[in-house]
């Protein structure tokens, strides 16, 4: 036990430049408390004390503005970083070295019972004010980008950006450490718009060439067609 609340502080020193020691740690992060008091609250669930298990996390809730259902999985050196706003639902499970940031909510869809809400595997980073929803995995060592809302399953080793969530994959690399860096995610729409700005940049300059070229020989490249539709010898480019 001692050793689990130990590397739970260290997650915490680790993944926050801004904690400058364990005291720090166990003094002014309201998701380390949240963690260790869902540990309690997921116990009472499983033996059965529901109601208990529940009011002891709104309770958390209110004192941290974190809220995780009794029921949800939580693995080792799980981190919520500053997370006011944060909710789990009660199916939710949670691989290691996970690291959610504020506002995330990790829901369910449906009034159904069983697993309704999302699996996250180890090393998986999810960005401010995200959202995933359903019974979804999000894959190994994944990022979801910040304000992503995420409704399908996700390879490992992926980014995830945009509404709906859109899978970029990060050039083949595969990370098995844990990557913070929620901001610097690649935009889909922006790299298209890129690849057709450099299509057209290329169209233009081959335009310029065969222009050139015809005006050296005398030649129209592009017949302009007078008022009767028929190809007119006044070209204003040759």
């Amino acid at each position: 036990m001692i050793a689990r609340l130990r590397a739970d502080i260290d997650a915490v020193m680790e993944r926050d430049p801004a904690c400058p020691s364990a005291f720090s740690a166990l003094t002014n992060y309201p998701g380390l408390w949240a963690v260790w008091w869902h540990r309690v609250t997921h116990r009472l669930h499983s033996a059965g004390r529901t109601w208990l298990a529940r009011r002891i996390s709104q309770c958390v809730r209110g004192a941290t503005g974190i809220e995780i259902h009794p029921g949800a999985t939580i693995g080792a050196r799980f981190f919520i970083d500053h997370g006011m706003g944060v909710v789990i639902g009660e199916t939710t499970v949670i691989g290691d070295d996970v690291t959610i940031y504020q506002g995330v909510t990790l829901g369910g869809t449906g009034k159904e019972h069983g697993k309704r809400h999302p699996t996250l595997e180890d090393y998986v980073v999810v960005g401010v004010g995200a959202t995933v929803l359903g019974d979804i995995t999000i894959g190994r060592a994944t990022r979801v980008g910040a304000g992503a809302v995420v409704v399908s399953d996700v390879p490992p080793h992926c980014t995830v950006v945009g509404v709906p969530g859109r899978v970029v994959v990060r050039e083949g690399k595969r990370v098995e450490t844990i990557d913070l860096h929620h901001e610097d995610l690649p935009d889909p729409i922006i790299e298209m718009y890129r690849a057709l700005q450099r299509r057209m940049d290329r169209i233009e300059a081959r335009l310029v060439r065969d222009e050139g070229i015809g005006a050296e020989a005398g030649e129209r490249v592009f017949p302009v067609e007078d008022e009767r539709g028929e190809d007119s010898d006044d070209d204003p480019r040759l």
